[in-house]
């Protein structure tokens, strides 16, 4: 079976273009057929202070794996373009904050319409709509998508967070 997915790359350390052409080559070779990405775009940190802009990219791909084997398969991506959760949980744990700089991140947006919970994986992203960086650029690729939980497409979501 086939499913539509919706991810958001994120990152602020190192050259940020290179990292995502990168993980748009690896997630077409590991995810499935990568169909459609937005621009790049820049934003200050959010839930943290810190120097470096963040950028984002919201991209689509169409794949035959599960939930949970493509949130295994994003992780290990994030992993081999140098992400380490072990030291960003030590640099959370002495700053006492709950964010911070990083190599990249993957978050699975959307997967199909389904809303999953389980101890790992929540979908769609539980805090999307409060998110400027995340809702632009869904809304370059995506304006009328509708939120299942919140019954707004994602140009509303904006709109509100905008207001």
């Amino acid at each position: 079976m086939r499913h539509r997915a919706t991810l958001l790359l994120g990152g602020n350390k190192g050259n940020m273009p290179a990292t995502f052409l990168r993980t748009l080559e690896l997630l077409a070779e590991r995810v499935g057929e990568v169909v459609a990405s937005s621009q790049i775009y820049r934003s200050e940190a959010w839930g943290f202070d810190c120097e470096e802009e963040f950028s984002n990219q919201a991209v689509e791909v169409i794949t035959p794996l599960e939930p949970e084997a493509l949130l295994d398969a994003t992780q290990s991506i994030e992993q081999e373009l140098g992400r380490n959760r072990t030291q960003e949980l030590e640099q959370k744990s002495l700053s006492g904050v709950r964010y911070c700089s990083r190599t990249i991140d993957i978050d699975i947006m959307f997967y199909d319409d389904e809303v999953i919970s389980t101890p790992r994986l929540t979908v769609p992203h539980q805090l999307m709509h409060l998110r400027e960086f995340a809702l632009e650029p869904l809304l370059e690729l995506e304006p009328q998508r509708v939120h299942p939980q919140l019954g707004l497409s994602i140009k509303e979501l904006y709109e509100n967070l905008k207001r």
